[in-house]
């Protein structure tokens, strides 16, 4: 895959939320999707829809609408709905590995596969991230950059007050910065978009790159 994607810090202040935190967060519109790929939670939506932006695509424009469910619980219902007993679209997805045996009984009950393992699901165009995505994303990056990144946007602070909270205190700093960009929904939305941002091309973490590709 080729892109223009760069490694910088995107600048301080911006949201990183654009519209993409409501512009397909609901089923409203895939009627007439050429394919739908189903998310657990906004982060994941912004995530890839930034990235697909970093390629120079258009989602919306190819008919492709990113759903996002609130929880991977929602899956089964979600592929009723979309998958070959409702419309009957072409589907892919992106989960954590904590719900990888949920989207796999999803699959399966929905009539899209049997004894499902991961190869399976990948052909399916539903991707696992290891163990979620935020940890994809500092792990792509490293840990210097992120913090670069955090520092950028006003949030180093924060940060070291969360280093030395007793739980922390001389945890990795890997799994410090998952902690820290994990918590609360507006900054973990924010980061999706921040670390997704400052990629390299060769960087981007298998599950968003292949997603992509799969869509």
């Amino acid at each position: 895959m080729t892109s223009s994607c760069r490694r910088a810090p995107a600048p301080r202040g911006y949201d990183g939320l654009g519209d993409a935190s409501t512009r397909r967060s609901t089923l409203d519109g895939v009627v007439d999707a050429r394919a739908v790929v189903l998310v657990e939670g906004i982060s994941d939506l912004v995530a890839l829809e930034t990235l697909a932006e970093r390629y120079g695509r258009d989602l919306a424009t190819e008919g492709v609408s990113v759903v996002a469910m609130g929880g991977a619980q929602a899956i089964g219902g979600f592929l009723e709905r979309l998958g070959p007993r409702g419309l009957d679209v072409r589907l892919a997805g992106l989960c954590d590995v904590g719900e990888e045996r949920e989207f796999r009984r999803g699959l399966e009950r929905a009539g899209l596969g049997s004894n499902l393992d991961r190869a399976r699901m990948e052909a399916l165009g539903f991707y696992v991230c290891e163990p979620d995505l935020e940890a994809e994303l500092i792990r792509a990056l490293g840990a210097e950059l992120v913090l670069e990144v955090v520092e950028a946007h006003g949030d180093l602070g924060p940060f070291r007050t969360l280093q030395k909270q007793a739980e922390w205190r001389g945890r990795p700093v890997e799994d410090q910065l998952r902690r820290f960009i994990g918590s609360g929904g507006s900054r973990k939305t924010r980061y999706a978009r921040y670390l997704v941002d400052a990629l390299e091309p060769a960087d981007v973490p298998r599950p968003l790159d292949r997603l992509l590709i799969a869509i």
